[in-house]
């Protein structure tokens, strides 16, 4: 499976829990890099045909649907059983509402290992190698009968822990200490705070933040737009640079275009600004005509045969 290929699936989202580690706060609405943990999390499953919440009713950045299980803080598998009633799809993605570090190629490769081959789930793995059940994808079938059997078997699925409902599963294991790592305690908030902070994450993070609160769902080259904001501010001016990266945004919303046309609004405003550039170069390279005089132009555009004198209009002619 691509990146690019439709993929069906369902997801079902836990953000219930009292969060005890926490002292009680509110862990689904606890924010990591200025967005909602829960939204984080709604972010990395954009794509999913159905999105179930097993929480209280929030405001989120995504819509999604929402339920609670019976009796209210009843356990993880009482929840997932009340949020698998709300999907209809073969396949669904089974995520705590706590994972700063989740992301959209992070669901792909679940899905992707869940459907090659005949396994009924594929679950992430942590940097200790604990198997990580609510960062995971499953045959939506085969945890509709798990649950029927547990439910058999106890008269109900109360406080029942998920390894109960997973023992039953053929599963397959994805390594990856980032996206597992979840946010039990205040320590790991703040550790989840300093990494996105950091060099190598901090642009990345800062832009999917904006667009959440912007409500925009677009991907373009943010290379090309540091480069352009680059040539802006060398070749015009410092302050050209944010106000050109604007106005390139504001003309690919005026054309209704996507990616393709920032991207071209991009290239138009780059050669622009090199052409600011080579006409400043041109000016201090030249050397200084007589008193009074203007300097020959030969710039790039100069058309002008070597030795003629250079045609002049205007009142000054002649």
């Amino acid at each position: 499976m691509t990146s690019n290929e439709c993929v069906v699936y369902d997801a079902v989202v836990l953000a219930g829990g009292g969060a005890r580690r926490l002292g009680g706060a509110d862990k689904p609405g606890v924010r990591v890099g200025g967005r909602a943990l829960l939204d984080r999390v709604l972010g990395a499953c954009a794509d999913a045909r159905v999105t179930v919440v097993v929480a209280e009713h929030r405001p989120t950045a995504r819509p999604v649907r929402w339920t609670r299980e019976e009796p209210p803080g009843a356990g993880p598998v009482a929840a997932l059983d009340a949020g698998l009633r709300h999907t209809a799809a073969d396949d669904v993605l089974v995520l705590s509402a706590d994972l700063p570090f989740l992301t959209a190629d992070t669901v792909r490769r679940l899905l992707t290992a869940l459907r090659a081959g005949t396994v009924e789930g594929a679950l992430l793995t942590d940097g200790d190698g604990r198997d990580q059940p609510l960062v995971a994808a499953y045959r939506t079938a085969a945890l509709r009968r798990e649950l029927a059997v547990l439910t058999a078997d106890r008269g109900g699925l109360a406080g029942l822990p998920l390894r109960r409902l997973t023992a039953g599963l053929e599963l397959t294991r994805v390594p990856d200490p980032v996206a597992s790592f979840d946010c039990d305690t205040w320590d790991d908030i703040a550790s989840a705070r300093a990494r996105i902070r950091e060099h190598g994450h901090v642009l990345d993070e800062w832009i999917s933040a904006v667009k959440d609160e912007l409500g925009v769902d677009l991907d373009v080259d943010t290379a090309a737009l540091l480069d352009l904001a680059r040539d802006a501010a060398h070749g015009v001016a410092r302050p050209a640079a944010p106000l050109t990266t604007f106005l390139v945004g504001y003309a690919a919303a005026q054309a209704q275009g996507g990616p393709e046309a920032v991207a071209e609004a991009a290239r138009k405003a780059a050669a622009l600004a090199l052409r600011w550039a080579q006409e400043a170069q041109a000016e201090q390279d030249r050397p200084a005509g007589p008193a009074g005089t203007e300097p020959t132009d030969t710039g790039p555009t100069d058309t002008r045969s070597a030795g003629t004198e250079p045609t002049r209009s205007g009142p000054d002619a002649g």
